[in-house]
């Protein structure tokens, strides 16, 4: 072995260890666990697959799942389109572009707990005094239901990650040759028509980085749903991270809650590695 390829080993060591630790083993705990009665201390016998098939039983959990898939897909969508269009805004030949960069960005440096009461300021005490003026009712009361809830969520979470995915285009698209746009331009293509035919094909790897990062942000959201709704109204807006918590430390089925997490955790992977797989298809056949 070479000094090259002990020094890669030997940087690589550390991290390797602290995946183990913090992932790998308690992963593996976690998913023997599920077939106990554990209580959080100890477990006293296997049950086998009784809290699957619980699970699978329970609406409560059946209905959070159904929730935060309906949420991914509309996050999905709404970040990667507004991810585009800011990154292709400050892309352009403008003075304040930095600042523009800065601007869309920094919503993602605010943690989710203090997005969450600063959105729940403004969708109940500002959404309600301009409903007051308007007379909308519909402006009041945004967060007591089940579908603004869901719409508040989402805004949320589309105005905190917008910039940071807007970021991952941003990389792609500095990187398009521009003869290719120069020619475009000299042969009479139009704008929509340079965008179609070699922005966006161009930009496909930045679309399947984004949209996994999106996906599993979206499915493993906590702490905005706490904060913004707390799951209300009756847990209609409960997602599945938050109902595994309240599994395991309201209601203490600890055993019970880690068998939920192992198919929430099946449920990201496959809907993840799914998505790369096809989008990395699209790709080679652009």
């Amino acid at each position: 072995m070479n000094n090259r390829s002990m020094a890669f080993w030997l940087f690589l060591t550390p991290v390797i260890l602290a995946l183990a630790i913090v992932v790998v083993i308690p992963f593996v705990y976690g998913f023997f666990y599920s077939f106990t009665d554990w209580n959080g201390l100890s477990a006293t016998k296997f049950i086998g697959f009784e809290h699957y098939i619980n699970l699978f039983q329970e609406k409560e959990f059946m209905n959070s799942i159904w929730f935060t898939i309906k949420f991914a897909v509309a996050s999905v969508l709404l970040l990667n389109f507004f991810g585009l269009v800011l990154a292709l805004i400050v892309t352009r030949n403008i003075k304040t572009n930095n600042l523009l960069r800065t601007v869309f960005f920094m919503p993602n440096l605010i943690g989710g707990l203090i997005l969450g009461f600063i959105w729940q300021f403004i969708f109940v005490s500002v959404f309600g005094d301009i409903g007051d003026m308007l007379g909308a009712e519909g402006m009041q009361g945004w967060l007591s239901t089940t579908e603004t809830g869901f719409w508040g969520l989402v805004i949320l979470t589309s105005w905190q990650m917008a910039g940071y995915i807007m970021i991952i285009y941003i990389a792609y698209l500095e990187n398009i040759p521009k003869e290719l746009i120069e020619a475009a331009k000299i042969d009479g293509a139009s704008s929509f028509q340079r965008f179609k035919n070699i922005t966006f094909p161009l930009v496909a790897p930045a679309f399947t980085i984004s949209m996994f990062l999106t996906l599993s942000t979206s499915f493993k959201i906590y702490d905005q749903n706490l904060s913004l709704t707390n799951g209300g109204p009756y847990n209609s807006t409960q997602m599945v991270a938050m109902e595994i918590v309240r599994t395991a430390f309201s209601d203490n089925q600890m055993s019970y809650a880690q068998a939920k997490a192992v198919i929430f955790f099946l449920i990201v992977a496959v809907v993840a590695l799914t998505q790369v797989y096809y989008n990395k298809k699209r790709e080679v056949e652009m």
